[in-house]
Order: structure tokens, then C-alpha cells, then sequence
């Protein structure tokens, strides 16, 4: 088995290295044949998943792992968790002894503190449960692109930023879709289109590996197949396709608002009549309701 990179474990480790060209990150992450970010996602087949990939992989899990997790993960392991207002959301939220037992100790290399924007604060590496810690701090990186009004997620800002890395391991995803499932809901706080855009870019060029995705691009083929209608062409009538579908779409979504008002007017008198809990309570102090 691989052994473990050096990971900082001190409380005060605030301001280790971030930028995309950091040698201290690119040293961390050298070593390894392939670096795997799996999402949690019903798509993922942990036990399929781990036997496509050599004993020198490398992989990356998010947050809440027993969503894609049954029992302690015996190779080479990192777990991200994302940061919040209030810190790290697993600390806040009281998952971190949870997430843990998801791990065997002898293979799992830590915790990526890993914080987006000026609003999302590290917790300090003595409230993750004892575990090795490093804290990422990633703002710097999506400020100039990001659609502003969204946050990155934290599979697509991991590997963006490790893609930039320039390391010699082959980066594949596991899982990221952004396709709604029975279980799990996809938070529109992040620009998922937009993501998807990058992603497929990306894996276009070779920068990154998504599995289950094909790499060339049908609508892009289309020119070489029929000559006669342009690139421009192709784009314009696809969008004007697109358009139509979501106007369709639209109207469906209306007549489903209409179907379901006195639903939703008992949902909403539920949530007014239901006590505030703690972390709630904090929120609105903090945002001055």
C-alpha cells in the first residue's frame, strides 16, 4: 500500500499554500497513477469502481460518504469537507465521528478542509476527530470566472483546481452528473450548467477523465458527416431545438404549480409553524433577521 503524504495536523495550518501552481499541493498529490473524485451519487458503484483502478489510485470523497459507502474504505483514501459560515459543515452539523467509521485508519490519509468565498470560515484541524487535516482555501481561484450569483461545488472545484495542477496522474470523475436521484437533491446554490460546461470542455481536451461520458461530441461531428451545413448552422439549430423543449418544459412545470397550490400552501404553513432548530436559529442571527 502507498504510503501517506505528510499532512499538517496543527490548529493553526490557515495559510497553506493554495494557488493552482503550488509545489507544496503538486508534492502531496505526486506519486499517484490516478486521482478518482467519487460524488455522492446513486450512479456510483463503489465496489465496480474500485476494481477499475490500480493500487497506486488515489481517491477523493465529499462530505457525506455514507451515501455512497457501506462499510470502511481500505484503500488509499482523502475526504473533502466543505466549509461553510459556520465552519466546516461536517463539525457544524456533528458528522464528523459519522463519516469517519467509513474509513480504515491504515489507508485513509485525512481531511481537505476546503473553503470557496470569503463567507465560507476553516474550522481548526482539533475538531475533526483527531485525523490528519489540511485546509484548502480555493477563492482566489473561481473569483474571476464563477458566476456570481452561485457557489462552485465541491467536486467541480476540486478538480478544476487539480487539473491545473499540471500533476502526471490521470484525474477522473465518478458520479458527477448533476442529475437529480430518488434520494438525494441537487441544491441549486451552484450553477450546475455552467459546471457541466467546464467539465465536458475539459474531458474534451484531455485534461480530465468522466466515466460513463463519451468524448467526442455528436452535434460537433455533425459538419464532418454534412458538410453543407455549418458549425454556426448546427449551434443555431440546436439551441433553437433546445429553446423549444424548455418552453414546452415550461408549460408543463405551470400547469404542475397550478395542480399542486393547496400542497404547497400546507408545506409552507408546516415550515411556519415548525420551531426553529439551533443551527437555524444561528443563521438568522448571523444574517441580522
Amino acid at each position: 500500500m502507498m504510503s501517506s503524504p505528510d499532512l499538517s495536523s496543527s490548529d493553526a495550518t490557515y495559510t497553506v499554500p493554495s494557488g493552482i501552481d503550488s509545489e507544496d499541493w503538486r508534492s502531496f498529490f505526486v506519486g499517484y497513477s490516478n486521482i478518482v473524485l467519487v460524488a455522492n451519487s446513486d450512479e456510483v458503484d463503489i465496489n465496480e469502481l474500485v476494481s477499475r483502478f490500480p493500487e497506486t489510485t488515489l481517491f477523493i470523497f465529499f462530505n457525506k460518504v455514507y451515501k455512497v459507502l457501506s462499510k470502511p474504505f481500505t484503500r488509499s483514501a482523502i475526504l473533502v469537507s466543505r466549509s461553510g459560515t459556520l465552519g466546516a459543515n461536517l463539525v457544524k452539523s456533528g458528522k464528523v465521528s459519522r463519516v469517519l467509521q467509513y474509513f480504515d485508519k491504515d489507508s485513509f490519509l485525512g481531511i481537505i478542509n476546503m473553503a470557496i468565498g470569503d463567507r465560507e470560515k476553516f474550522s481548526p484541524a482539533s475538531e475533526f476527530g483527531g485525523v490528519t487535516v489540511r485546509h484548502l482555501d480555493l477563492t482566489a481561484v473561481f473569483a474571476p470566472f464563477y458566476p456570481t450569483t452561485s457557489f462552485p461545488t465541491s467536486g467541480f472545484a476540486l478538480c478544476f483546481w487539480l487539473a491545473n495542477l499540471q500533476l502526471p496522474a490521470t484525474i477522473t470523475l465518478a458520479g458527477f452528473s448533476s442529475k437529480r436521484s430518488e434520494r438525494y437533491q441537487v441544491l441549486d446554490v451552484h450553477d450546475w450548467t455552467f459546471e457541466q460546461v467546464v467539465l465536458r470542455l475539459m474531458y474534451r481536451r484531455g485534461k480530465i477523465d468522466i466515466l460513463g461520458r463519451e468524448r467526442t461530441n455528436p452535434y460537433a461531428d455533425l459538419s464532418e458527416h454534412f458538410p453543407e451545413y455549418s458549425p454556426g448552422e448546427i449551434a443555431l439549430t440546436a439551441n433553437e431545438v433546445l429553446s423549444e423543449r424548455l418552453v414546452n418544459l415550461s408549460s408543463i412545470v405551470d400547469r404542475l404549480m397550478q395542480v399542486t397550490r393547496f400542497l404547497r400552501f400546507i408545506d409552507r404553513t408546516y415550515k411556519k409553524l415548525k420551531p426553529r432548530t439551533r443551527k437555524q436559529r444561528r443563521w438568522d442571527a448571523m444574517e441580522g433577521k
